[in-house]
């Protein structure tokens, strides 16, 4: 009993679940427990399907409270064995490609923009800011060692100083909490999934979450108009792939600047259930080995 309920566990947590917390629009008001939520479920998914395949040999050969000789079931051992290396080894394969993608375009992007850098414009900015000469209004940040945020100088010209304190602050959001390993991490497991299963409206979620993240360390920097006031100038500007920036979220992230922040309990909901769907596979794991 307890092996079926861990297999429907498994689907659910790999399946339906990145489906339907989209529609949880409430989560939007706790990004950071909906997106320890998020972490709950891809982790929870990933246990539960390393554990399945073991259990399910163990549920068959096992007889009575003692433990079957491994010689007896080679067969059987290497077949669970391999699916859950198939599984490990994609999600490493996923992990190098994205991971190696991702740090080779922002290095060439950071040399870049260190070559183009404007030193003239950013004076009595941060050290990592550097400066595009370009009209249009763009911030956004390069993660990594070396990180960056770039700044073209239309923003500076077209922000007055405290719109432009809220956009550093949101970028440097991003680099000083390492958004950018939050989202790679998901990008792994989304990537990981096959592609008939993967849902494209979970990581567009955890990318909006992470933006509001962000928006609210540069409302508690500066306040709420003057992120407000950024955020218009730059609803529809753009940023090189591999970096994090202003995404197309405009209308939601402005919707929750203007919204009642304090939810105790959809933020306790969301951290319990985060905890729990990890906490699940493990306990099911258990009482699958106790009861056989």
């Amino acid at each position: 009993m307890y092996l079926g309920w861990l297999l429907l566990l498994t689907v659910a947590l790999a399946w339906p679940a990145p489906r339907l917390l989209p529609r949880w629009i409430a989560l939007r008001g706790v990004p950071g427990p909906a997106l320890w939520l998020w972490q709950g479920v891809s982790l929870g998914a990933v246990v539960a399907g390393l554990e399945l395949a073991p259990l399910a040999v163990l549920y068959v050969v096992r007889v009575g409270r003692g433990l079957p000789a491994p010689r007896d079931h080679i067969a059987l051992a290497a077949v669970a064995a391999l699916v859950s290396a198939l599984l490990i080894g994609r999600l490493l394969a996923r992990a190098h490609v994205v991971g190696r993608r991702l740090r080779k375009v922002r290095r060439e992007h950071r040399e870049l923009v260190d070559l183009l850098d404007e030193p003239v414009h950013a004076e009595g900015l941060p050290a990592q800011v550097r400066v595009l000469s370009h009209p249009t209004a763009t911030a956004y940040c390069v993660p990594g060692p070396s990180r960056r945020v770039v700044l073209t100088s239309g923003t500076i010209e077209a922000l007055p100083p405290a719109e432009l304190r809220a956009v550093l602050a949101h970028e440097l959001a991003h680099l000083r909490h390492r958004h950018d390993l939050v989202l790679e991490f998901f990008t792994v497991w989304h990537t990981a999934v096959p592609q008939r299963l993967r849902s494209d409206r979970g990581l567009e979620t955890v990318r909006l979450l992470i933006e509001l993240l962000a928006d609210r360390s540069a409302e508690r920097a500066v306040g709420r108009v003057p992120v407000a006031r950024a955020l218009v100038a730059l609803a529809r500007s753009e940023h090189p792939n591999g970096t994090l920036g202003h995404e197309d979220f405009a209308r939601i992230r402005l919707e929750q600047l203007t919204v009642q922040r304090h939810h105790p309990v959809l933020a306790s909901c969301a951290g319990l259930l985060g905890m729990a769907a990890v906490a699940a596979p493990l306990a099911l794991a258990a009482l699958v080995i106790l009861h056989i």
